[in-house]
């Protein structure tokens, strides 16, 4: 009895030694931080992505700030995606032309592609043309969430060329057989990858990003009537 008691004890220690090292760095890793945008048309969730700590921590500064609170997505593209955060468009009258505010600073990039590519339901920020921002860097409170379209493999072959064409990488970029069925059937925007910091994603609610991307819009992309951020906060999963 005492033999099998002390084989059990050091199968035991065996395992703990094997696993505890995993529990250990699984609990050093933080867990994704949730919000919750409350819109006019319904909420949305979206989680945060750690791997972006610049732009993580700069939305959940302003959600605190309550800085969002009564913005409007003041340019929405049918198929493509739903832009949010000037802070011009709490007081905007309807027609106004909208996209030019900000907070006064930008965010370095934070690039992490190919892992984050722009899917349906991806969190991005917006940022000025390349001309006069070769960085990328992102605004500081404008952000999008893509809509898109799914694509076929032909597109996504000339996604692939037109990327490697316009960013000139060292190694060729190429889709991973995931992210190609990601785009085949959940959609997306791809001619935006490697140019955009994707900072997060939605986890609920794309009925509500779908209905709020099929509302009717006049020339500059602007809702007719207004769909507007209520709030913003902090959520458990």
């Amino acid at each position: 009895m005492r033999k099998h008691w002390y084989l059990f004890s050091l199968v035991f220690c065996v395992m703990a030694l094997i696993v505890f090292p995993a529990t250990v760095e699984a609990a050093k890793k933080p867990k994704p931080k949730m919000v919750k945008i409350e819109t006019t048309m319904g909420d949305i969730k979206v989680m945060l992505y750690n791997e972006t700590p610049l732009h993580r921590d700069n939305f959940l500064k302003l959600v605190a700030q309550k800085f969002y609170n009564n913005t409007l997505f003041h340019r929405v593209i049918k198929n493509f995606m739903i832009q949010a955060g000037d802070p011009d468009s709490k007081t905007a009258p309807i027609g106004e032309r909208l996209g030019a505010g900000d907070v006064g600073y930008t965010i370095p990039a934070e690039i992490v592609f190919p892992k984050f590519c722009h899917k349906r339901g991806a969190l991005a920020t917006a940022r000025q043309a390349d001309e006069i921002n070769p960085e990328r860097a992102s605004s500081g409170c404008q952000f999008y969430i893509v809509e898109g379209k799914t694509l076929n493999d032909q597109e996504l072959d000339e996604a692939e060329e037109r990327l490697n064409r316009m960013l000139q990488p060292t190694e060729l970029i190429s889709y991973s057989d995931e992210q190609r069925l990601t785009y085949k059937m959940f959609g997306g925007a791809p001619h935006l990858d490697g140019q955009y910091t994707v900072f997060g994603e939605v986890v609920k609610g794309f009925d509500v990003l779908e209905k709020i991307a099929s509302v009717k819009t006049d020339l500059n992309a602007r809702p007719f009537e207004d769909v507007r951020i209520l709030s913003m906060k902090v959520v458990r999963r």
